[in-house]
């Protein structure tokens, strides 16, 4: 008869058998690093060791970020003079040697293009906003206008990435990732982390949503995004198949588990940890998840407040009001992306159209959160990744393809609540919207900034990865000092 232990050592495979070879001293060893240099992760639910750093205006944060590169000669950044030059060619002065993307090519000669909609100065604070949008102009006391951005990047995937995950390169953990990651959760009953997609309906120049802008890079797994769907269950599989009772369901899950605490003990692996753990929190969203999303406790002047999309899973006016009552139940950090900002031809047509769909909206997620006493201690940040061209693109005299072209030298974003200062514009670029021409803030800044809000020194929340400590603002940011209120 052959001996069994014979038997299994044959049919061990090359992953188990180095997987079981990593044991031992040489992971002991590795564990004393690990805790010796601050660099283990945090324990589940919990957050690392000494953060918060300083303490924090903000718990949380509302990221509405707008993929495709909103406008912001047309929206926030009023120049009389690029008026002025309608149809003019654009100043070689302002543009040196800087590079454009493949579609401008040479900008020499390019003509300037006037905002397509008036500008008014708003509130008692006089900022300057475009009639393409009403509602935020109603709120503009409430924001802190940042008109002097620039980023290294031409082109949206490597823009968004660069903003989210400190990156132009896919790889790196994400904003939401790095202070799940610090911080822990606030809640036991649904992520910390929470993403949700929009588009507005019959655009043409969407952008696509990759996993990376919500994922974990190099951290584990656990502080990835949990992404909410716009249609059906807002996460697969949170409904058990017919015939399973919530207390089956409860029975297999403690079995896997332990099942699963085998395998930790035996390989050490931390994603092993993280499976445990999503198995929780799934069970846990099943009872979650659907209070969660039914809007009947809302009143209808709440509903209203939001618009006529607020109704209709997917849009942003939902996921809009799905973040507040997300915050409202301790998620840490919640990513709204919605595309359809590119417009190259269509600054006449969807402009118009993607303004209606979000405008309303993020007034109102504002307007809300202030009304609930949760705006002090929320920071909600709304822009994209790069503005757009102060010159046109596309032929001057065909004002139904107007459009204009990435634009990384200048933009505008605006921030409210959070411990940032109500009713400021801060910074400015020159006359024609072209470059920045006081205070600059670069991507990392803003990360620098929205770390520091939450109690983070930016240049201390580190994880060490092949060979170096890595960061969200990778070398590089300093807090923007001058957008924050008193201490």
């Amino acid at each position: 008869m052959p001996d069994p232990l014979d038997a299994y050592r044959q049919q061990v495979t090359r992953r188990q058998f180095f997987g079981r070879s990593a044991l031992g001293l040489g992971t002991a060893a590795l564990g004393g690093l690990l805790q010796r240099d601050g660099l283990a992760a945090a324990p589940a639910g919990g957050r690392l060791p000494g953060l918060p750093h300083a303490a924090p205006k903000a718990k949380r944060v509302i990221y509405l970020f707008q993929n495709g590169a909103p406008t912001h000669v047309d929206l926030f950044d009023y120049k009389p003079l690029l008026k002025e030059m309608h149809g003019k060619p654009v100043p070689e002065e302002y543009l040196g040697e800087r590079r454009f993307s493949t579609m401008t090519g040479d900008p020499k000669g390019k003509l300037m293009l006037a905002p397509v909609e008036p500008f008014r100065q708003r509130g008692e604070c006089g900022a300057w906003v475009s009639d393409f949008l009403p509602y935020t102009a109603s709120i503009v006391d409430d924001l802190c206008f940042v008109k002097s951005l620039h980023t290294e990047a031409v082109n949206h995937a490597p823009g968004i990435t660069f903003f989210l995950t400190g990156s132009e390169l896919p790889g790196r953990p994400s904003m939401g990732a790095w202070l799940t990651y610090g911080l822990g959760s606030d809640t036991e009953e649904l992520p910390a982390f929470v993403v949700m997609t929009s588009i507005s309906k019959g655009t043409s120049c969407g952008q696509i949503f990759y996993d990376f802008y919500w994922g974990s890079g190099f951290l584990p797994s656990r502080y990835q995004g949990v992404k909410f769907r716009g249609s059906g269950d807002p996460v697969l599989y949170l409904s058990n198949p017919d015939g399973i009772s919530r207390e089956i369901r409860r029975g297999v899950l403690d079995d896997i588990a332990r099942l699963n605490e085998m395998k930790l003990q035996e390989f050490g692996d931390p994603e092993i940890a993280t499976q445990i753990a999503q198995y929780e929190m799934a069970y846990k969203m099943q009872a979650s998840v659907p209070e969660l999303t039914d809007f009947s406790d809302e009143t209808q002047a709440t509903l209203d407040m939001y618009g006529p999309q607020v109704l209709e899973p997917g849009t942003f006016a939902h996921n809009c009001l799905m973040s507040r009552r997300l915050v409202e139940r301790g998620v840490r950090f919640v990513q709204l992306m919605h595309a359809g900002w590119d417009q190259h031809n269509s600054l006449t047509t969807e402009l118009y159209t993607q303004c209606k769909d979000t405008d309303q909206p993020s007034a109102a997620l504002v307007q809300d959160l202030k009304q609930r006493g949760l705006l002090d201690d929320t920071l909600v940040v709304w822009g994209g990744e790069f503005g757009r061209t102060p010159f046109i693109q596309g032929n001057i005299n065909d004002r139904p393809r107007w459009g204009r072209d990435h634009h990384p030298y200048a933009f505008t974003l605006w921030m409210a609540g959070g411990g940032v200062k109500p009713g400021l514009t801060y910074g400015a670029s020159d006359d024609l919207g072209m470059n920045v021409a006081t205070d600059p803030v670069h991507v990392h800044d803003v990360q620098a900034t929205i770390l520091h809000q939450l109690g983070i020194d930016h240049e201390r929340l580190t994880y060490r990865f092949q060979g170096r400590a890595f960061r969200l603002t990778d070398v590089f940011g300093k807090v923007v000092e001058g957008v924050l209120g008193q201490a």
